[in-house]
């Protein structure tokens, strides 16, 4: 599958640079990591994974109320103001009362006529 061409991402170190300016650089470094800085760096890790866990978590509520629970009720509500200013219009133009017989009935349609087209 590869071109002999490409280079491979994972290649041998083919000279043994054995300098005293590589041998000093290798030197410096921990051969093992202290338990201070472990305990430390676990405890940054842990807290940094804890926020992104809580910033992902606020962005999905934001998106549950852009996306679905302000759609909604604007709709219901909407539709109740819509209702409410007809009537009243009818009210003023031509001599008719507009009567809700049912408040549970006209409430319950409305939430189900706003959800219709969700």
């Amino acid at each position: 599958m590869s071109d002999a061409s490409q280079p491979s991402l994972i290649e041998a170190d083919v000279d043994n640079d054995t300098s005293p300016a590589s041998l000093s650089e290798e030197d410096s470094l921990p051969s093992s990591p202290t338990t201070s800085s472990i305990g430390s760096h676990t405890d940054d890790e842990q807290e940094s994974d804890a926020e992104r866990e809580w910033k992902e978590s606020l962005q999905q509520l934001e998106l549950l109320l852009t996306m679905v629970v302000v759609p909604y009720v604007g709709k219901y509500f909407g539709r109740k103001c819509a209702y409410w200013g007809w009537a009243k219009f009818m009210e003023w133009k031509y001599p008719v009362e507009i009567v809700v017989t049912s408040p549970k009935m006209f409430k319950g349609t409305g939430a189900i006529e706003a959800a219709a087209s969700l």
